[in-house]
């Protein structure tokens, strides 16, 4: 699913006004669905991530869709503002230098792999988020972080490492999945 501009630019709106409304009442911004086109009531999995003179300043989300993406969007702005365990709560004299990202997921499909370089092989970087997983143990990468770690190998190690194992971890019973995302802002 493709949002037009104004779609767009009212998640954008209705993040900045969340985290506004957060920094008011410690609370994230209720959302009336029915001031929302029905695009924006389909239930989607988001990510807010909030940078601030371009360094990461909190990222949140959800890897499943249960809420309806403008409710989503409400959610995790605020989550990111406040709840990332990473950051302090942001104060009101961030916000004028805060950069909001959204992040609309597909659904993830899981990849078929027979070894950490068959896996490698089927990446397709700046393109590709990715979910690790093994057990209770999960992280994943938004696409965005392709940015920062350009090659397969080093962007597999370093989600490794997210998820709680060695970068040189590998078992038979991982599981990796794999999301695209409509990026806005």
């Amino acid at each position: 699913m493709s949002l037009n501009k104004e779609q767009q630019q009212q998640l954008l709106a209705l993040a900045k006004r969340s985290i506004e409304h957060g920094l008011e009442t410690d609370l994230p911004l209720p959302v009336n669905l029915e001031d929302f086109p029905p695009e924006l009531r389909e239930k989607r999995a988001t990510f807010v991530t909030l940078e601030k003179h371009h360094h990461l300043r909190g990222c949140i989300g959800m890897l499943e869709a249960v809420r309806p993406l403008a409710e989503d969007i409400a959610e995790n702005a605020f989550a990111a503002a406040f709840d990332d365990p990473r950051f302090p709560p942001l104060n009101v004299h961030e916000l004028n230098d805060l950069e909001i990202h959204l992040s609309i997921l597909s659904a993830s499909e899981p990849i078929s792999f027979n070894s950490e370089q068959d896996l490698l092989s089927q990446l397709k970087p700046g393109i590709d988020g990715l979910i690790f997983q093994e057990g209770q143990r999960r992280g994943t990468f938004l696409p965005s972080v392709w940015e920062q770690l350009p090659e397969p190998k080093q962007f597999l190690r370093h989600l490794k490492q997210k998820a709680g194992f060695s970068p040189d971890y590998w078992s038979n019973t991982i599981q990796v999945f794999r999301y695209r995302v409509e990026a806005i802002g």
